[in-house]
């Protein structure tokens, strides 16, 4: 015989706050995001956040993988721009192996980063628009990404999850046109971002949606420990590519975009000069880059010899299976290193335990700390409010969860 118990629950029939869920199954949620928000009539009167719908264990993976077979998860972190995720992975572990990639390889490895930083802002702009109702620069920001797809598949085979980079230089060289494929591309960069300040910058409608929507204070964004253009549109000019130069910044001429107005606004703002800045980033290295050499390390302990020495050479082929099936060999320590990529700080820190999988790894994903003051943002302002902030703050479920 089974006893139906009956809750008692008490209303507060005075309240005039309702609850309502902002996804987590939303468009406008930019992935798996649920915000619990409380609202009196359409004004949030409080908003709390709540993660984890998209959790898959990535560092914890990292303990039973080779760190080369662990750089293929890094694409599934931030996949808009999963090269930077790659190329900062590498940078962490070669930091900790003591290794240093040839010229070469180091320029082209720039150049990849901030075409993986244009796709990335290229798109947010784009989805921006389209969460405040404009189609249009959304398809314009699909055709132009869809161009820059075409060098990374050209280079690698691969088009938004490419695991192109390796410890110790990359999977192979790149075509034989890459300089003109990447001019085609930053060609069609440059125009789009005209195409973008004549259709959006001065649109009445825009202005009314972004500006004074979605304020991060100075203080605010950095007590939170939000980076990248978030933190640089509350007037911050923190940039890791010139206060902690890595591969070939230190080697090329670009400025700091910041911005003072601290909302939606200034964050369209600074993403779209900075893919002006990363244009010419990207023309500096190519006429830098060497025509020829080298683009991994002279270590067969660390890189796959060639397939023809495998064949041929018993040394190599030993190589070539230690490294396939044991991994390489790495020192006992930790490392930490941080590069620019497009939402913000990106950093690895890596245990090695001396075997060739790591014992332990965190990523330091930009987003998970430039989502923590999204409450601040829009608590006291409308729904639609929400949307435009949530969009200007370029979350991705897959990194943010890891």
């Amino acid at each position: 015989m089974t006893t139906k118990t009956t809750v008692a629950r008490t209303v507060d029939r005075s309240s005039r706050n309702m609850v309502l869920n902002i996804g987590p199954s939303h468009p406008a949620m930019h992935g798996t995001l649920r915000i619990v928000a409380e609202l009196d009539g359409e004004t949030i009167t409080k908003a709390t956040l709540e993660i984890g719908y998209l959790h898959c264990g990535f560092e914890k993976l990292a303990e039973h993988r080779t760190y080369n077979q662990w750089l293929t998860v890094t694409d599934r972190m931030n996949y808009v721009s999963a090269l930077a995720n790659n190329i900062g992975f590498v940078l962490a572990v070669e930091a900790l192996l003591g290794v240093e990639v040839p010229e070469r390889c180091a320029w082209i490895r720039t150049v990849l980063y901030e075409l993986s930083r244009l796709s990335d802002h290229v798109m947010n702009i784009g989805l921006m628009a389209m969460d405040l109702g404009a189609m249009t620069p959304m398809l314009w920001s699909f055709k132009e990404r869809e161009t820059l797809y075409d060098v990374f598949e050209a280079c690698c085979g691969g088009r938004m999850t490419m695991s192109y980079p390796r410890v110790g230089g990359l999977a192979r060289d790149v075509p034989k046109d890459f300089k003109e494929r990447v001019r085609f591309g930053i060609k069609g960069i440059r125009s789009y971002c005209d195409e973008i300040e004549t259709m959006l910058t001065k649109n009445r409608i825009w202005l009314d949606r972004t500006q004074g929507v979605g304020i991060l204070t100075k203080e605010d964004a950095v007590q939170y420990g939000a980076t990248g253009p978030v933190l640089r549109a509350s007037g911050v000019p923190y940039d890791l590519r010139k206060d902690a130069p890595y591969l070939c910044y230190d080697r090329v001429d670009f400025d700091v975009v910041t911005s003072d107005t601290c909302d939606v606004n200034g964050r369209y703002h600074v993403r779209l000069d900075e893919m002006r800045e990363a244009v010419r980033i990207v023309e500096q290295c190519l006429d830098k880059m060497p025509e020829a050499g080298p683009i991994n390390v002279d270590d067969y302990g660390v890189i796959l010899p060639p397939k023809e020495k495998v064949y041929d050479q018993m040394e190599s082929l030993i190589h070539h299976f230690k490294l396939i099936m044991e991994g390489m060999r790495m020192p006992v320590g930790e490392s930490y290193h941080a590069t620019e990529a497009p939402n913000g700080e990106l950093g690895y820190y890596v245990v090695s335990g001396g075997t060739g999988r790591p014992h332990r790894l965190h990523v330091r994903a930009p987003t998970f700390y430039n989502y923590q003051p999204y409450p601040l943002m829009i608590e006291g302002r409308m729904i639609s409010d929400a949307i435009a902030a949530m969009a200007s703050l370029n979350i991705v479920a897959g990194e943010l969860d890891r």
